[in-house]
């Protein structure tokens, strides 16, 4: 390949990476999580348009941005109708599929969604479930995920089911990655640059840089994770 030609190559991938990266963030996370079929066809044509716009040196790229630009202003307003339509939210992401039903294989609708044993007993493994009798309900989401419901005998032990009482859960922040401060997770929290520092100071740790990550939740808890060391759990509360 000549230069020149390397040159335009490497300056059309940027041009179709940032594209992409623009046109991503418009539509969402949801883009770039499981998919429902539309949101695939979606994709799957947005990375054939950046490709040929990439590659194809006889194409002005400007058509391959605006191809890639129309098809990521018709996903984000399928997006936005979906949000208003139940219809077209059936329409365009589809609808969960019983295929367990009160511990019983629901055999037609199996077939409907074109799924078969193997693939039902290789998800039930995945979800943790060896034995399909351990199964109540079984659903096949509209994006190909299964979840699973087991009878009551075998539902995880929770507090709740042992009239046991529990702490309330806190949020914790990361306050310290790779040695660098986390600024506006410490604000969050309610905490300054030179609290923690003082707080690292007061344990005897003279450089934030030898820390991997640093937790702090809503009770002042502080976890730190030194570089090639096991956890070392820093409670601030004494």
């Amino acid at each position: 390949m000549e230069f020149t030609n390397f040159y335009a190559v490497l300056f059309r991938a940027l041009i179709s990476l940032a594209t992409l990266f623009i046109v991503t963030k418009i539509i969402g996370k949801k883009q770039v999580s499981e998919l429902s079929i539309f949101d695939y066809v979606i994709g799957i044509s947005i990375g054939n348009f950046a490709a040929e716009m990439t590659i194809n040196m006889d194409s002005p790229e400007v058509d391959g941005i605006i191809a890639v630009l129309i098809f990521g202003a018709i996903a984000y307003m399928v997006s936005f109708l979906t949000l208003h339509s139940i219809g077209l939210r059936r329409f365009f992401i589809g609808t969960p599929t019983m295929i367990i039903q009160d511990g019983k294989l629901l055999r037609n609708n199996m077939k409907k969604a074109r799924l078969d044993m193997n693939d039902l007993l290789e998800e039930a493994r995945i979800k943790g479930y060896f034995d399909l009798s351990q199964i109540q309900f079984g659903i096949l989401e509209a994006n190909g995920e299964m979840s699973f419901l087991p009878f009551a005998e075998y539902q995880p032990i929770t507090p709740k089911i042992m009239n046991q009482k529990v702490s309330k859960n806190c949020l914790t922040g990361n306050v310290i990655i790779d040695g660098s401060i986390m600024k506006n997770n410490l604000e969050k929290l309610g905490k300054s640059k030179e609290w923690l520092e003082k707080q690292l100071h007061d344990k005897g740790i003279k450089n934030k840089k030898e820390i991997l990550l640093a937790t702090l939740d809503q009770t002042d808890k502080l976890i730190i994770y030194r570089d090639n060391e096991d956890v070392i759990p820093l409670d601030i509360l004494e």
